[in-house]
């Protein structure tokens, strides 16, 4: 079997994948596709995601074309359209759209959704002033290829903000160490990168700035001793270390590519 045969392979099981799972499904207390269900994922995500809004101005793109790849249910395309942008959100599961486009009439913002692979987008050269795929590349079958579509429909001069996983981070090491599985370590592709490796993949953007972040944080997931260990010991003692000693162990590697 050829490697595009084989890539073609894999985008299946994985378009399978996350039509059957939906990120931190877990904690919702509310029936999917509720109000209730996705006002649970934005508190849990902006939660666990505190430095977000923090490294993402998500109201700097105020009537730019902006495109997230892997939108997943719309949760950060929302706050992106809320600020005035005109959002395009693409996913390779329908049930990622279906529920997004649930999630936009919520919250009474319009965008273009679609079930669409990122590695191959259907959008002009040129397109976009932002393209905005956080968590994704890990998770597709070639992550070259996509950072090749979003420097082919970003306009020049656009911005691609990138979020990846830290393969040196203190969380890969915890898992390892303990033995315990990271979200989603069962999806068909689950890749982590070293900054190195992701100044590679980047080279043809004239600028890249890259900010790792995501330190320990209290957990709603663990429970019993591990909740204790965790919560209660690990997270207030790695807090002490000044980031400025612990900034590149990071578990997420945000990317800011200029083309």
């Amino acid at each position: 079997m050829s490697n595009e045969s084989n890539n073609v392979a894999t985008l299946e099981v994985i378009k399978q994948y996350w039509n059957e799972h939906i990120h931190d499904l877990e904690i919702a207390r509310h029936p999917v596709g509720t109000e209730g269900f996705f006002k649970d994922l934005e508190e849990y995500r902006f939660d666990k995601l505190d430095y977000l809004p923090k490294v993402v101005d998500f109201s700097k793109y105020h009537e730019q074309d902006l495109l997230e790849i892997g939108c997943g249910v719309g949760i950060d395309l929302i706050r992106f359209a809320k600020n005035g942008a005109r959002v395009t959100g693409v996913d390779l599961a329908q049930q990622s759209i279906e529920l997004a486009e649930k999630n936009f009439a919520f919250n009474a913002v319009v965008g273009d959704l679609r079930v669409m692979n990122g590695e191959q987008l259907k959008f002009d050269d040129n397109s976009f002033d932002v393209v905005y795929a956080h968590g994704v590349l890990q998770y597709t079958a070639n992550a070259q290829k996509m950072v090749d579509e979003i420097f082919r429909v970003l306009k020049p001069g656009g911005e691609a903000i990138i979020m990846v996983y830290n393969r040196n981070s203190w969380l890969n090491w915890m898992s390892k160490l303990f033995k315990t599985e990271l979200e989603h370590e069962d999806a068909p592709v689950l890749n982590k990168y070293s900054i190195g490796e992701v100044k590679k993949m980047l080279l043809r953007f004239s600028t890249v700035k890259i900010i790792p972040e995501r330190f320990p944080r209290k957990t709603r997931l663990h429970h019993g001793l591990k909740a204790v260990m965790f919560n209660d010991i690990f997270v207030p003692v790695f807090n002490i270390i000044p980031r400025s000693i612990v900034r590149p162990i990071g578990w997420h590697i945000m990317v800011f590519a200029f083309k």
